[in-house]
């Protein structure tokens, strides 16, 4: 089934990280990023307060957690980024790695435009500061932001055709892009004592800007909004709240864009990959949490000043927030030019750190293939840069926010379908040959389809019909029940055939059943700890098998149904025409 030996990275010298703290602070300088300033808080505030903290510790314990130590672990054992480790399990299944490598390259493109939108503003807050952030209002600061950093004065509104390069911005685009070979061109060491202070400060920063934002006029209004108010109905009456948690822990601490599997891969085979990913996931969200009070206090303040309340604003997230609102905040303190700019400084490591890793993600990669045996890992990396420059080109035109807003609409929901195969690959065809072996492949097939469907069947409901006028998540989990115990019954009829024909080898239905249910996951588990040298918990492979899988083969449908619904589809033809 796999050959470890033969990955795309075994053979070849591999640099490690200078130590386990550097491959955390690393890690989890990938994970956090603009996403959990300015996306994370404003989901709380959508999905009634507190109450969104539910579906979302819900997907960190037993979806982000998961995922992240079968990145880090597949990444140690192999040694090399997500083809090699896909290719590795299956060949047929590299094509995965290239999804999750897609990903990652799409996102990387306007990722960096990002931080030149950041670099702008700081210097150009060296010139009129007053007139553009203290003098003005949170929304006036964010026209400024988005008409004279952007460039957005001169875009069409008719029809958003880009007319222009912006000067200023193309110059700092190549800025971004040249740090970035700095940091990542002379290898992980480097990388991994340059993330010290790139993660290292930011987290002392969030803190200072907590206790400063918390201190203002109207703070406690704003915290209100965000951890005192409890709307539970949402959780039932807004069926995309699980969707949204699920895609937010995806997005933030990475996993499915293969940042964990290429950095996993510098590190020792038997390294503590468990703890190291159960200490990266919770720092991501921590951070995230932390993150929140100070935004709603910030926005609290502005409540306050414009004599509205909390919930009568109408940014609660996103670029508006970040480079309006709330530097508009800071401006008002005593000497609020250096706190302004001290918050683009924070903004920037943020995501350069980010940047960092999505580059690896794709770097590693193409290190790991023939060009690594034709080039220096240098000339690579200089190379990867110049061909990302020149693709990121269009989001530095007055049109960039809008190309930028479409791809990561998009991208965000690929994560979940990229998440599905990843546990389709380790959780079930890991060991399927030997399952049709032992069972037939009518008992497998007829498995996979009953557990699937009915997911698929439910999500039909759950995001097809209209909540207000029908009980769509109770109609949802009726067809779901009646899917799934529709199909078991024909799953049962095979394997009591399975096991008249084989009853040496099946002495009851319970072995049968788990042979059917548990034993390629289990395998694949063993596999995982004879290789790392690590004991991994057994509830860890049922939650990769029965608990992601199921969870993103339905997710993705709230708004990628017909995308989700073909590649099941194929994927359901693929194992068909692979054992019959």
């Amino acid at each position: 089934m796999s050959d470890v030996n033969n990955a795309a990275g075994e053979g070849k010298h591999r640099e490690l990280w200078s130590s386990r703290m550097a491959f955390i602070m690393v890690s989890v300088g990938a994970a956090v990023g603009f996403g959990n300033v300015w996306r994370f808080p404003a989901l709380a505030y959508e999905y009634g307060g507190g109450a969104f903290f539910i579906p979302y510790l819900i997907a960190l314990f037993f979806i982000g957690i998961p995922l992240t130590i079968l990145e880090v672990m597949l990444g140690q054992i192999y040694r090399t980024g997500d083809v090699g480790v896909f290719g590795g399990i299956n060949q047929r299944l590299r094509g995965i790695g290239v999804c999750s490598l897609f990903c990652a390259s799409s996102v990387i493109l306007y990722y960096i435009p990002l931080l030149v939108w950041v670099i702008n503003s700081f210097f150009s807050s060296f010139t009129d500061f007053d007139s553009k952030y203290k003098d003005v209002s949170g929304g006036q600061a964010y026209d400024y932001f988005v008409y004279d950093v952007i460039g957005m004065e001169t875009l069409d509104t008719d029809d958003l055709t880009p007319t222009r390069l912006v000067g200023d911005n193309v110059g700092y685009l190549a800025l971004a892009y040249f740090l970035m070979f700095l940091c990542v061109g002379f290898g992980v060491k480097l990388t991994g004592r340059i993330s010290f202070f790139t993660m290292g400060f930011p987290i002392m920063l969030l803190f200072i800007f907590l206790g400063r934002t918390c201190s203002l006029d109207g703070a406690s209004d704003g915290i209100k909004e965000y951890i005192g108010r409890w709307d539970v109905d949402v959780l039932s009456s807004q069926a995309d709240v699980w969707s949204t948690a699920v895609s937010q822990i995806f997005f933030s601490i990475g996993v499915t864009f293969g940042i964990m599997t290429a950095y996993g891969s510098h590190c020792e085979k038997d390294a503590q990959g468990v703890s190291n990913s159960i200490y990266i996931a919770l720092a991501n969200s921590f951070f995230s949490f932390i993150a929140g009070f100070s935004v709603f206090a910030a926005l609290g303040n502005v409540a306050h000043r414009e004599g509205v309340d909390v919930n009568e604003l109408t940014t609660f997230g996103g670029p508006a927030l970040l480079f309006g609102p709330y530097p508009n905040t800071l401006a008002q303190l005593e000497n609020g030019e250096h706190w302004t700019r001290l918050f683009f400084v924070f903004l920037f490591l943020l995501g350069i750190d980010s940047a960092f890793g999505l580059f690896e993600a794709v770097y590693i990669v193409l290190c790991d293939t023939k060009l690594g045996d034709r080039f220096s890992q240098m000339q690579i990396a200089f190379g990867a840069c110049v061909v990302g420059f020149v693709l990121s080109l269009p989001f530095v035109t007055d049109a960039g926010f809008i190309f930028l807003d479409v791809v990561d609409f998009y991208v965000n929901f690929i994560l979940i379908l990229v998440g599905f195969l990843e546990v389709f690959a380790t959780g079930w065809w890991w060991g399927v040959e030997k399952q049709v072996q032992n069972l037939g492949w009518k008992a497998v097939f007829a498995y996979m389809v009953t557990t699937f469907g009915a997911f698929v069947f439910a999500s039909c409901f759950w995001y097809g019909l209209d909540s207000e006028d029908h009980d769509a998540v109770g109609a949802g989990f009726a067809a779901l029940f009646a899917f799934y115990f529709s199909g078991m019954v024909v799953v049962l009829f095979f394997v009591k055939q399975a096991v008249a024909s084989n009853p040496n080898k099946f002495p009851n239905m319970k072995s049968a059943m788990y042979e059917l249910c548990m034993s390629n996951v289990v395998d694949f588990k063993e596999h995982l700890e004879m290789n790392s040298g690590q004991k991994l918990p057994t509830v860890w492979a049922f939650m990769i098998k029965h608990l992601i899988e199921d969870a993103a083969s339905s997710f993705p449908l709230s708004k990628f149904y017909e995308v989700s619904v073909i590649v099941i589809v194929f994927y359901t033809f693929l194992i068909y025409r692979s054992f019959v």
